[in-house]
């Protein structure tokens, strides 16, 4: 257990110091805002350019990893969305629902762990992670909170296709981009250009963590506690529990089996809370306070569940 902690406690604990930081006066929201930018408009894309970039696309993409991955989500947000509608929540809120539920914070929290407790496959498994969350987890979320408002002529498709220009124009989509054409080109990295990606990665780590610290702070606290409970809880158990449930289907089906290390750092990825900015990107819908509950609350219970799954599954 205490191997464990080893692993977590740095990284719940760095999430406090951006939190008491905030807190005490040392950062204001202002300051937080401009270390996010730099986390997600150089770090993060420099990360993930470097862990595709350098290595055989084969080594980086693992369809059945993809396929768990993918799968488990549709699965939890289709769970999450009829949970919802069951108990009367309204189409923006279960939108907000289905989002914390399927979306957790790979960059931010799921990476750093990743990176102490399976530091060999941490950017790759990222990689992956990021593919899937933004290419079909974030836009299925934005487009179920954009259908849920009056669309004026606007159809399906034409939301789907602003939804799709949104994350393809986000910094750290385009780094993973380049470096999967890097990757499948061949072409060798001038070692200079290698050395600065790898430097601009090693800072994502602590930022990305004091900043969702920071960010918790403040967050606005008047919302249904028992529909953001109902989130958190969908987050931290259900998720994960899909993506395990996958693990045991598809390759029933056929697909091949992951190594152990994939299995425990797919299920571990959907144990993460909820991504970063998931309250203000309920806010316009006016759902920013169950939202911040949610988010805090599947932050805080992290600490619990993910030492629980380090425990089962390493």
């Amino acid at each position: 257990m205490l191997d464990i902690l080893s692993i977590t406690f740095p990284i719940f604990a760095t999430i406090g110091i951006g939190y008491g930081a905030v807190a005490i006066g040392l950062f204001t929201a202002a300051d937080l805002r401009v270390l996010g930018r730099y986390v997600v408009n150089i770090a993060l894309p420099a990360l993930l350019f470097s862990a595709v970039a350098t290595r055989d696309l084969g080594e980086v993409l693992h369809p059945t990893y993809l396929a768990v991955y993918a799968l488990g989500s549709l699965v939890t947000i289709v769970i999450g969305y009829g949970a919802l509608r069951a108990t009367g929540t309204g189409p923006a809120r279960r939108a907000v629902g289905v989002m914390g539920m399927s979306c957790p914070n790979s960059g931010y929290v799921g990476y750093p762990i990743l990176l102490l407790a399976m530091p060999d496959i941490a950017a790759t498994v990222l990689a992956q992670n990021v593919i899937i969350e933004n290419f079909l987890c974030v836009p299925l979320s934005l487009a179920l909170l954009d259908m849920s408002r009056p669309q004026e002529g606007r159809g399906p498709l034409a939301v789907l296709g602003s939804v799709a220009w949104s994350v393809v124009t986000r910094p750290f989509v385009i780094g993973l981009l380049l470096g999967l054409a890097v990757s499948v080109s061949g072409l060798p990295l001038p070692t200079g250009l290698t050395r600065l990606a790898d430097i601009l990665a090693a800072s994502a780590s602590a930022l990305a963590l004091v900043v969702v610290g920071g960010t918790l702070y403040g967050l606005p606290m008047r919302g249904e506690r028992a529909l953001a409970g109902l989130i958190a809880g969908g987050k931290l158990l259900l998720h994960p529990a899909m993506i395990a449930l996958m693990l045991l289907v598809l390759p029933a089906l056929g697909l091949p089996a992951l190594d152990a290390e994939l299995k425990a750092a797919v299920v571990l990825s959907a144990a993460m809370p909820m991504l970063g900015i998931y309250a203000i990107l309920a806010q316009p819908y006016g759902h920013d306070g169950v939202a911040s509950i949610a988010l805090l609350t599947a932050t805080a219970g992290a600490f619990l569940t993910v030492n629980a799954l380090l425990v089962l599954l390493t």
